[in-house]
């Protein structure tokens, strides 16, 4: 593995930065408490419904914090991201608040929605062959041809100090009402939400245990955190959950999500579809696959959290209409 220099790895003070920058512009999103889900499994379990953020999911948090803090000089050259879909649309809503121009490298496979909306937040779209071409190579030849300014999905320290606002308000919301976290569980892929999350809260309450959740067979961060060095995944493609299928956890992120959390669990499709439907029909809520995966893994039990304060992180609503139709028909 390589070695990070630790003076690039984002900190608590960086996510304060990003909390003053991005305010304004990005929604301070619900931390929701259901009854029907506390009793369900018999503990105070809320949700962050970052389904609720700006553009349908968190990744607008990292991609403001990052792209506002470009030097006005380098703006008018656009910015370039690489994305199956909610870092894409995080990327173009970012560009077009700041007045940039904005190209998304996405998956021919991503979800329609999710290119559609792209496209409608004035984007430009490269797509490509995830099985057969390599989307980040695509991205840094554009950067290069034009001088534009790249925007990573996970690995950048203003990246995951913005998605780390999430964990400072999901503290924050629950001191206001005498509580704090006992277990915190939050879907993985690249890692930059994961380690967002867990230096936001361990900052202010570091006894708070993390727990990652990755889909069945792109359990790359799982089997990280049991070797110590970043495992890659066999798969390209090929889950439910279009929004976790980052081949390897993120060399920045990693050596933050293994300090800080080290722990992870496993959901079928099964179970992130029948999370995608209880969010529908007892919380009234609608949540895209991948972003339901912390919430199937407490429904499918796969955690002991009787008696404790936890918290799932509801990443994102981005889900076509007719899986959507199918997911909740049963």
């Amino acid at each position: 593995m390589a070695v990070i220099d630790t003076r690039i790895l984002p900190t608590a003070a960086d996510i304060e930065a990003a909390a003053h920058r991005i305010a304004g512009a990005a929604v301070r999103t619900p931390l929701i408490n259901a009854p029907v889900l506390d009793e369900r499994l018999g503990a105070r379990v809320f949700l962050k419904a970052e389904t609720l953020q700006r553009t349908g999911s968190f990744k607008f948090r990292g991609a403001y914090n990052k792209i506002s803090a470009i030097a006005p000089e380098r703006r008018a050259a656009g910015v370039v991201a690489y994305s199956s879909g909610n870092h894409a649309q995080g990327v173009a809503a970012a560009a077009r608040l700041m007045g940039m121009r904005a190209t998304i490298v996405m998956p021919a496979d991503a979800p329609l929605l999710k290119r559609q909306r792209t496209a409608a937040l004035g984007a430009e779209i490269v797509l490509y062959d995830r099985e057969r071409e390599d989307r980040a190579a695509i991205a840094k030849a554009i950067v290069a041809e034009r001088g534009a300014t790249l925007v990573p999905p996970y690995d950048d320290p203003l990246i995951v100090a913005g998605q780390g606002t999430i964990g400072r308000e999901i503290v924050e919301d629950l001191a206001a009402l005498g509580l704090a976290p006992d277990i915190v569980v939050v879907g993985a892929s690249g890692g930059g939400l994961a380690a967002g999350v867990a230096l936001g809260v361990k900052a202010k309450v570091p006894q708070a245990m993390f727990y990652t959740v990755e889909p069945e067979g792109f359990d790359d961060t799982l089997r990280s955190f049991k070797s110590g060095r970043r495992e890659i995944n066999p798969r390209l493609s090929g889950s439910i959950c279009d929004a976790l299928m980052s081949s390897t956890p993120g060399e920045l992120t990693f050596p933050i999500t293994r300090e800080l959390i080290g722990q992870g669990l496993v959901a079928t499709d099964d179970e992130v579809k029948r999370a995608v439907r209880y969010a529908f029909e007892e919380l009234k809520l609608v949540v895209e696959p991948g972003g339901a995966i912390g919430l199937a893994a407490l429904l499918a039990g796969k955690l002991e959290v009787k008696g404790r304060l936890v918290v799932a992180i509801l990443s994102g609503g981005n889900v076509d209409a007719d899986l959507f139709a199918k997911l909740i028909g049963g």
